[in-house]
């Protein structure tokens, strides 16, 4: 975990399509960390949405796609902002820096950021506001690819990215390619700000994944993670190492029930049928749509059966509990999940716990339920209690 002397609390700088992942990710790992988060946007107060973007590279095409991300809500209103506040600052990557960086008041934060030293962490596009605040002179830093030749003329040290995960670190700047990344980014972001991550290396996880899993409810728990240094796989039945799972977009729009979207395509990292449960100390069951056709698979039921009858440490979101349901492991247990799926629970001999507000998380024994990922931050932070890694 993140270890730090003090309680730390950081910026996010938002704009209207940014980066779905480049912004949700970090922003509720951060949290699931112990660090306080403000989320910004110029014009924008707290409670305002931002939309988001979803790029995915999708051969034989030359450049990323677009769709219509989940919307962001604004935490905190930027014209009451304090650079000497905080302790350090995060730009996601999208198209928002294209027009962010002509904003004055979004460049003047940046420059005082910089000339304090704070720790900046700066994705994909987001370089570009890096550029328009003169933050790049003089220093190495890397960034989506058609980002370079403005770097270039702004003075700073281009260093080619060998992959879309390439980050580099120059003092107190930190700069990664696209989401990616991520891993690597965060853990960056969290050792610039004084902390520590310890505990996580001798974890091994497993995320049962399926087509259409609700895209930030598999990635955000996925990337917090492996930012923790544990090592995390994802598997899917009839899917082998470097196949893709589809991801829906779940979002809250003011409808009687969720909206779905296409989400990012995610990249699955084992075999399903080669792996042995037995060299994983954890579980993680994302929500979305894919637990109601997971859930009549005997193979995934039995792998569920061995975590749960093993005692290791489960945790499942929103629609997941549909397989923990299937699976008969509930009886006697007090859990959560989405509303819809509070039938499911009842049924299956567990005490219904109400997730009010979305965001509730709970633990019981080995067995964490969360209602939707709002409560991602909750989440993973009493997952990670499970998993012996400390908190602050």
């Amino acid at each position: 975990m993140a270890h730090s002397k003090a309680q730390r609390t950081v910026l996010i700088l938002c704009g209207d399509y940014m980066e779905d992942y480049e912004v949700m990710v970090p922003f509720q790992a951060l949290q699931a960390y112990g660090v306080t988060v403000h989320a910004v946007c110029p014009g924008k107060k707290a409670g305002d949405i931002c939309r988001t973007a979803v790029h995915t590279v999708t051969p034989p095409h030359q450049t990323y796609s677009e769709s219509r991300g989940h919307n962001f809500t604004i935490n905190a209103s930027l014209d009451e902002v304090e650079a000497s506040k905080y302790d350090g600052l995060v730009i996601p990557g999208g198209r928002a820096p294209e027009y962010l960086a002509m904003d004055k008041s979004i460049v003047d934060l940046v420059s005082h950021f910089s000339r304090l030293g704070k720790p900046i962490a700066s994705i994909c596009h987001g370089q570009l506001i890096l550029a328009a605040a003169g933050s790049v002179k003089g220093r190495r830093c890397t960034a989506y690819p058609p980002v370079k030749h403005v770097l270039i003329a702004a003075g700073a040290d281009w260093v080619e990215p060998e992959c879309m995960s390439t980050c580099v670190v120059d003092g107190n700047l930190i700069t990664g390619v696209n989401y990616e990344g991520h891993p690597e980014f965060i853990r960056q972001f969290v050792k610039a700000l004084g902390g520590t991550i310890t505990g996580g290396s001798d974890k091994r996880v497993l995320f049962l994944c399926g087509d259409y899993m609700e895209d930030y409810e598999v990635m955000v728990p996925f990337q917090a993670l492996q930012a923790l240094g544990c090592h995390v796989d994802a598997v899917c039945p009839k899917k082998k190492a470097g196949d893709k799972c589809a991801t829906a977009v779940h979002d809250f729009e003011g409808d009687q029930t969720y909206s779905e979207k296409p989400g990012h395509n995610f990249t699955i990292t084992a075999s399903f049928e080669s792996i042995d449960a037995s060299n994983y100390d954890a579980l993680v069951i994302p929500g979305g749509r894919a637990p109601e056709y997971l859930a009549l698979d005997e193979s995934v039921i039995h792998l569920v059966k061995h975590f749960m009858g093993s005692h290791k440490p489960v945790a499942s979101i929103c629609h997941g509990q549909q397989i923990l349901s299937a699976a008969g492991v509930l009886k006697g247990k007090k859990c959560t999940a989405y509303p819809a799926v509070k039938l499911n629970v009842v049924l299956s001999g567990a005490t219904w716990l109400d997730p009010e507000p979305i965001d509730r998380c709970f633990t019981d024994g080995n067995l964490v339920t969360g209602a939707a990922w709002p409560g991602h931050p909750e989440f993973i932070s009493q997952f990670m209690t499970l998993l012996d890694i400390r908190g602050p």
